[in-house]
């Protein structure tokens, strides 16, 4: 059975772990002085007084617990960081009102099949993101142009060092127009201004890689092409309407 005495026992136990001025030190005098107007009270309003207060002492101690995992968040980056930019071009004209934009890509690594997903959904993006050391496949993509979606197996390669910033240059996407044997060209190039914009944002998550040397990993080869195919989901027309399944 709890009591109030037991109760405000074990509050003191823990309050006097706490420095004074701190969340937890704030939070035993308040669960101090909640129970002792609970325990001068009835016994529905003791039970009532009660609950409330492990409900309230449980979110402050939680609350403590939380600010000190976000104080200790950042730790760094824990791999390379691989940065880019990613841009999507209509190689002709087309008929659809929306123009095209890569909504997503895949790497996989060579070495253990581990796939990651790379969400741009924009004509023309920077992207950064942690790999480990290895050998990478740009694997697949895939296009939007508004309700409209297809996708294209791709096969170029880049390497990953041991070096804490990799940047693999700037991928346009060049899409062909609407049509049955539709196709997208990609090519990979490198400038000195590109690199710039897109180490930027990189700098400023990881402050601490200011200074310290990037790394140049282009794909190869510079150039492929590939089919791009029409997926679900559809526009909702009728399935007659459907003539080209691009």
């Amino acid at each position: 059975m709890v009591t109030c005495q037991g109760v405000f026992f074990d509050f003191y136990k823990a309050g006097q772990g706490s420095s004074k001025g701190s969340l937890g030190w704030r939070a035993y005098n308040f669960v101090s002085s909640w129970l002792i107007m609970t325990c001068m009270s009835g016994w529905r309003n003791k039970f009532i007084g009660m609950l409330g207060l492990l409900t309230v002492a449980w979110s402050l101690w939680s609350g403590c617990a939380a600010s000190t995992e976000s104080a200790k968040k950042y730790t760094g980056a824990q791999a390379p960081i691989v940065f880019g930019r990613a841009t999507t071009v209509l190689m002709a004209q087309s008929g659809r009102r929306y123009q095209p934009k890569v909504r997503f890509f895949e790497l996989v690594r060579k070495e253990t099949g581990q796939r990651y997903r790379v969400d741009l959904q924009s004509e023309d993006k920077l992207f950064a993101l942690e790999l480990p050391t290895g050998r990478y496949n740009l694997s697949r993509i895939q296009v939007s142009e508004g309700p409209f979606l297809s996708m294209a197996d791709l096969d170029i390669a880049f390497d990953v060092g041991a070096d804490p910033m990799v940047y693999v240059g700037t991928w346009r996407f060049g899409i062909d127009s609407p049509r049955y044997e539709r196709m997208v060209l990609l090519s990979v190039v490198q400038d000195e201004e590109s690199q710039a914009t897109a180490v930027a944002p990189v700098l400023t998550q990881y402050p601490d890689l200011a200074g310290r040397p990037v790394a140049t990993s282009l794909p190869t080869p510079p150039s492929t092409e590939s089919r791009l195919h029409e997926v679900m989901p559809y526009p909702n027309y009728p399935r007659y309407y459907r003539r080209h399944w691009w």
